[in-house]
């Protein structure tokens, strides 16, 4: 008698289970079917959908070219007239960028002055730095992977002089609303969304989506400044402390932020082939 009730027990619990395991809560959003991208075949390597700026061979989505020395792509010297930072042909808003780099093997210089460039958004006005920060003391939010004058890194990754390194950084696009102003020769700028910026330096979190405060000057405060809502991407033709190299540079266009669409019916719960309706929250 024993044996039979505890089977009936341990049968009406399968069956609770069941029942509850087969309601399904849904929300009601429309989801849009996500694309599918073939991711590259070794890290590093860009997806499917990557926009390819330099891969070794030439300049052709940049507005000039630098000097290409053993696949990697590098600023010409300094005192020469092509020395110039280098934009990319299109404009981008907000993007995935993937890119290596090396300072210099031999060392010259110390702090700001050694192994120096920058990755610069928004028109030149918001920037990742790029410096040889390797046993190189220097101030905190100019470190490498630093926003500049802004955020310092969490850590500091970098590997030694001459050794490649990578940098993946997410720039979410401002919004920003535009205004001339009332003496006409000014425009006001409002800022309906701040831009965030994540940076990976050789696959490290080192700063996670930071809200910037403007752009990132280096001899006045951050202050949002107008400037299109797509912009190129340009690198910095620094050249304190040596040339730095650049190669395998790819972007990904990306949303601008995580927006959720609209619920297009209220939610319910889905059992088998029932739709049940779910009660209104009650009010506070």
């Amino acid at each position: 008698m024993f044996k039979n009730v505890t089977l009936f027990a341990l049968a009406a619990f399968i069956l609770t289970v069941g029942v509850v395991s087969a309601q399904d809560w849904r929300h009601g959003i429309p989801w849009q079917t996500p694309a599918v991208v073939t991711p590259g075949e070794r890290l590093g390597a860009p997806p499917s959908d990557a926009i390819i700026l330099f891969d070794g061979t030439d300049f052709s989505a940049w507005d000039r070219e630098w000097l290409i020395e053993g696949g990697a792509m590098v600023a010409p010297e300094r005192g020469n007239p092509a020395r110039r930072d280098i934009r990319t042909r299109q404009a981008f808003g907000s993007v995935q960028l993937h890119l290596e780099f090396a300072s210099p093997a031999e060392v010259t210089g110390g702090g700001q002055s050694r192994g120096n460039s920058g990755i610069f958004f928004g028109d030149n006005r918001y920037e990742v730095q790029i410096l040889d920060s390797f046993e190189n003391p220097t101030y905190y939010d100019g470190m490498c992977a630093s926003i500049y004058k802004q955020m310092p890194p969490f850590v500091n990754a970098s590997r030694r002089p001459g050794e490649w390194q990578t940098l993946d950084i997410i720039f979410n696009r401002p919004e920003l609303r535009i205004e001339r102003g009332a003496d006409g020769a000014r425009d006001v700028v409002y800022v309906i969304r701040p831009a965030y910026v994540t940076v990976f330096h050789n696959g490290v979190l080192v700063v996670n989506h930071f809200e910037l405060k403007g752009s990132t000057f280096f001899n006045r405060p951050p202050v949002y400044e107008a400037h299109e809502p797509k912009t190129p991407i340009l690198i910095q033709a620094h050249g304190s402390g040596g040339r730095v190299k650049f190669r395998n540079i790819w972007v990904r266009e990306i949303p601008d932020t995580n927006m959720i669409p609209e619920p297009n019916r209220p939610p319910f719960i889905q059992r088998g082939n029932e739709e049940i309706p779910l009660p209104p929250p009650n009010p506070r």
